[in-house]
């Protein structure tokens, strides 16, 4: 298992703006986790190396070194267990046996089952010795950062195949509730399932949802709302209309019923001004989502793909979805690590752990809804795309709730009920 401790750099030096910082840099850059520290002070007693040598990581053995030196610098660094990895870089003289040290380094590296790789600078002049390696099988880099995303890319590939092994979650569903519900919108030839139908298919799978009724009139939906309780959520219901607030088809916070009349006519002007020809089924009465300035917004969604299958998405949610583009990507079936580390991997993660004393964000029932998602268009061949945004993330132990979403069935499902 390659899990470097630390990498040695022979033939650079240490000091800012050099070739052996470069190489830090592009370690540290390229994710390389493992601790980067000083080799082994014991290299003081190295006689062989001159006097004003770095003994620090990277080694320095001076511009003007030779095969001797650069022997002496690997067997110490190979031989020394705090060292798993050793990048050589050579930065040839006038006077310096480039064929010679390519020879040591092959001749040496056998010894020791650890990653040896190289960078000879320079284009004509190093040819030969770059000849010597790539017969020997050592790979070679013209440029040190290049060696350095090498063995980077490496401890990475590492980590991820010795990664521990979770399993595939399977919850309890409605799996015909979900059936009757996408045979019925395939029947009537639509792709665009209505929010009120995406969030039963939700439900059914174990989503937390709202309550929340399809109405046809002003005066049925001031009954439904004094039925769940104030304050609701109106929105426009149509198959033709994917995003609601685009055409003015919500209205949030109502508290009254005078307010919900008023909001229910205004929507209805909204979208008859703005998209005359959408067909609309009646206006969805949802309750109010808890109030509670800690709770995060993110995305889930998922996409079908012609080779690969269902694919799922994670990110920060709301509106800045599309400017902020912070999202993660996994095939579906994902397991529970799998689903952990999509959240992990986004570059704000760092907001749902908490941040100027807000409470952290409950990350457990968020992998859940990920990995429910995922059984769902595993089980669910006619879901083509899917959204949930936002899902609203309250503080550890207090779950999440789904706000909207919408599903759109693949075209084949629509194809052969035609």
């Amino acid at each position: 298992m390659f899990a470097p401790r630390a990498i040695a750099v022979i033939g650079a030096s240490a000091k800012e703006g050099t070739v052996g910082q470069s190489v830090f840099q592009n370690l540290l850059f390229n994710r390389y986790t493992g601790t980067i520290y000083p080799i082994n002070p014991k290299y003081k007693s190295l006689t062989k190396l001159p006097p004003m040598a770095n003994f620090h990581n990277p080694i320095d053995v001076i511009g003007d070194a030779q095969s001797d030196r650069y022997r002496v610098a690997l067997e110490g660094v190979l031989a020394d267990e705090g060292v798993d990895g050793v990048i050589v870089i050579l930065t040839p003289q006038n006077m310096t046996d480039i064929e010679a040290i390519a020879g040591v380094v092959w001749e040496t590296s056998q010894h020791f089952p650890k990653p040896v790789i190289a960078s000879f600078m320079g284009l004509y002049d190093v040819s030969q010795g770059v000849k010597v390696l790539r017969e020997h099988g050592i790979p070679h880099y013209p440029f040190p950062e290049s060696a350095a995303r090498s063995l980077a890319a490496m401890y990475r590939y590492t980590q991820w195949t010795h990664r521990p092994r979770t399993v595939e979650r399977r919850f309890t569903v409605d799996q015909d509730r979900v059936k009757t519900i996408i045979n019925q919108a395939i029947e009537g030839r639509l792709r665009n399932l209505p929010e009120i139908e995406a969030m039963e298919v939700l439900k059914a799978y174990g989503f937390p949802t709202l309550r929340s009724s399809l109405v046809r009139t002003g005066e049925d939906a001031v009954k439904y709302a004094e039925e769940i309780g104030y304050p609701v959520v109106l929105k426009i219901v149509s198959p033709d209309i994917l995003h609601k607030t685009d055409v003015g088809g919500i209205r949030i916070g109502l508290r009254s019923a005078e307010e919900v009349r008023r909001a229910f006519d205004e929507i209805m002007e909204n979208v008859g001004r703005s998209r005359p020809e959408a067909t609309v089924w009646g206006m969805n009465v949802q309750e109010m989502a808890p109030a509670a300035r800690s709770a995060k917004e993110v995305i889930l969604g998922a996409t079908r793909d012609p080779t690969f299958g269902p694919l799922l998405m994670f990110g920060l949610g709301g509106i800045y979805t599309e400017a902020l583009k912070d999202v993660s990507f996994r095939l579906a079936p994902i397991r529970e690590l799998g689903a952990e580390r999509m959240i992990r991997s986004i570059r704000s993660y760092r907001i749902l752990e908490g941040v100027r004393g807000e409470p952290p964000s409950d990350i457990d029932a968020l992998a859940e809804c990920l990995e429910r998602l995922s059984q769902l268009v595993t089980d669910v061949s006619e879901i083509g795309e899917l959204d949930i945004n936002p899902l609203f993330v309250y503080p550890q132990g207090k779950g999440t709730l789904v706000v909207d979403t919408r599903i759109i069935l693949t075209c084949n499902g629509i194809e052969q009920a035609i």
